[in-house]
């Protein structure tokens, strides 16, 4: 099982934390059915980061003109608003919302070159509210196909997210369905797209990184 490079750390702390609770549990909590409980939960927790931060292999369904899910979870928004950073101008927007058991690494969800990004701290809100795609901590970047078509895709921060991790580098070109970035825990993905896009997807749908189909691009 491949684990995201970028989240070595954060599970030495996390096995570390568990090795301790359940070394006192073991040795001062009685009755041994109660420091048992413990323990195994602790042992739990580590397996359940274990998936949640694996990189899974997928079969990538993207390219330069289909535009696939950028994060596992549920389309929490389909709409059209105006993207305010970098486009200047209304776009569709999709918006998936991952949950605690949902894989948190990323993809690309188009094939093209970069021509934007930007890291912005911001608050912690709920990542489902509306108000969240405005004021939390995100990450934005923006892949121009090579027909010209502009996608932009941002990395919500929840309440529980404190780091968001992004490979986009201006003038790179990367391929949809390769590992973009990871965001740690409960977090939302936002996509714009042209307005003539073809969008494939609806309120309250799972969707799946790198081969559920977002969008058609015209």
């Amino acid at each position: 099982m491949k684990i995201d490079a970028n989240s070595y750390g954060t599970l030495v702390v996390v096995f570390a934390i568990a090795a301790v609770i359940i070394f006192c549990t073991l040795k001062w909590v009685r009755p041994l059915w109660l420091s048992t409980i413990i323990s195994l939960l602790m042992l739990l927790i580590c397996v359940w980061q274990l998936y949640f931060f694996r990189v899974p292999e997928r079969i990538p369904a993207g390219s330069d003109t289909i535009v696939t899910s950028a994060a596992d979870g549920k389309v929490v928004i389909s709409d059209i608003a105006v993207e305010d950073e970098y486009l200047k101008r209304e776009c569709k927007r999709v918006c998936v919302y991952m949950d605690f058991f949902d894989v948190h690494v990323n993809f690309w969800p188009v094939s093209g070159k970069i021509t934007y990004y930007e890291y912005h701290p911001g608050k912690h809100l709920l990542a489902f509210k509306p108000k969240a795609s405005e004021e939390n901590e995100h990450a934005s970047a923006c892949v121009m196909t090579p027909s010209g078509k502009e996608v932009v895709f941002k990395q919500h921060a929840g309440t529980f997210a404190r780091r968001i991790v992004n490979y986009s580098i201006v003038g790179d070109e990367v391929k949809a369905g390769e590992q973009c970035g990871i965001i740690k825990f409960g977090s939302r993905m936002d996509i714009y797209l042209p307005l003539d896009a073809e969008v494939k997807v609806e309120i309250g749908e799972k969707v799946t990184a790198a081969e559920t189909v977002i969008a058609l691009l015209q």
